[in-house]
């Protein structure tokens, strides 16, 4: 692991100018060890600048926890299905060629499009191999981030890409659909045939890159990714555990319906249930290609937004139950709550502010213990019996 300064990774020692030239001599044999060119490893490497931005942006922790409401109505608007309508029909002959051939429907590949650039509305504007060296140099995830910039390294030397073409996001990720350069190399796909997978100015390559990249996730074909549903109002949210499924046929024996009243499908299929806003929310169940998505980008609510924003541009309405507005939690709330659970006896980790599975289950079974909805879910009446309001 490279560590700035000269400091062991337990000393922690900001990245300084110093410190940051002395990294990228130990990068330059790293990168002539992975037989880079040595004129990018004296011309390029050799002449990255550190971007201080990228490091504070890396650590920043937003003060308050987001809603899902926050979240997904930000992300799922009107003017972004009605534009990924017209997309859809702009590109169709290229988004059936590749539903044919990677077997993921159009409507995502738009989705997943619109979530990550806007359909390439913003593609980010650092310059990435400034902000991976920077990374790489610094202490955090020196070696993840040494490595990508390793691979976007052999990009440009693969493909000539000059240095002011290579933008993105401050933790390098690229193009209209934003992939990390190990991501890049592995499954960009040259979709318009000119010799190049070039993510950053080739709709046909972005789409069909992304296609294959879901494919290779694991996507199943002839799927959906879930659906909303509704749930009886005697519902037993012991049944809500999560990571575990149950079948189509289990929830619909269960009192679940689809959102629109109508039956699930008696199959054999196995769903996991979500409420994400608790219990005055929606509910959704979502089969394996949810599971897809998430390994897309690990956050229940993108890979919900993705879905049914993908649901939308293929013509579906708005949700039946809207996502209710709720007050922000702060982190230290969330760390208030994880140390009172952990003092009454449930094991939720050590307190971080995040509400991850742990503190999920652990509030759970202090929700059953105190007769209130077991949904999970830190409402204002869970933290009053609590004592944390």
């Amino acid at each position: 692991m490279l560590v700035a300064s000269g400091a062991s990774a337990g000393t922690q020692t900001p990245l300084d100018e110093a410190g940051f030239k002395r990294c990228l001599v130990s990068l330059q044999e790293t990168a002539r060890a992975e037989g880079i060119d040595e004129t990018i490893v004296t011309d390029t490497l050799g002449n990255l600048k550190i971007v201080n931005r990228v490091i504070q942006l890396d650590r920043k922790q937003p003060e308050f926890t987001q809603t899902f409401a926050g979240y997904f109505n930000k992300r799922v608007t009107d003017w972004r299905v009605q534009q990924g309508r017209k997309l859809l029909k702009e590109h169709r002959p290229l988004l059936d060629k590749l539903t044919k051939e990677y077997g993921v429907p159009p409507q995502y590949l738009v989705a997943f499009w619109g979530m990550e650039t806007n359909f390439g509305g913003y593609k980010g504007k650092m310059p990435v191999l400034d902000s991976l060296a920077t990374l790489a140099c610094d202490h955090r995830r020196s070696a993840y981030f040494t490595q990508e910039l390793m691979q976007a390294l052999k990009l440009k030397q693969k493909y000539g890409f000059s240095d002011d073409k290579m933008v993105g996001s401050w933790a390098g990720a690229m193009g209209h659909t934003q992939f990390m350069p190990t991501a890049y190399a592995n499954y960009a796909v040259d979709g318009d045939g000119d010799g190049k997978a070039d993510l950053w100015n080739s709709t046909d390559d972005a789409l069909s890159s992304a296609a294959y990249f879901l494919q290779q996730l694991g996507w199943h074909r002839n799927e959906r990714w879930g659906r909303e549903v509704t749930l009886p109002k005697d519902f037993d949210y012991a049944h809500l555990s999560d990571g575990k499924t149950k079948t189509l046929a289990d929830w619909a024996k269960l009192g679940l319906t689809q959102a629109n009243g109508g039956k699930l499908p008696a199959l054999g299929m196995q769903a996991t249930l979500h409420v994400p806003a608790g219990h005055t929310g929606p509910a959704f169940i979502t089969y394996q290609n949810f599971d897809v998505m998430m390994r897309w980008n690990r956050s229940v609510f993108y890979a919900l937004s993705v879905g049914h924003l993908a649901d939308r541009i293929a013509g579906a309405g708005h949700l039946q139950v809207p996502a209710p507005e709720q007050q922000a939690l702060s982190r230290e709330m969330i760390k208030q709550m994880q140390s009172k659970l952990n003092d009454l006896g449930y094991d939720v980790g050590k307190p971080d502010g995040i509400l991850g599975p742990k503190s999920i289950a652990g509030l759970r079974s202090y929700q059953l213990s105190k007769g209130l909805v077991a949904d999970g879910f830190p409402q204002q009446q869970t933290l009053q019996v609590m004592g944390l309001l």
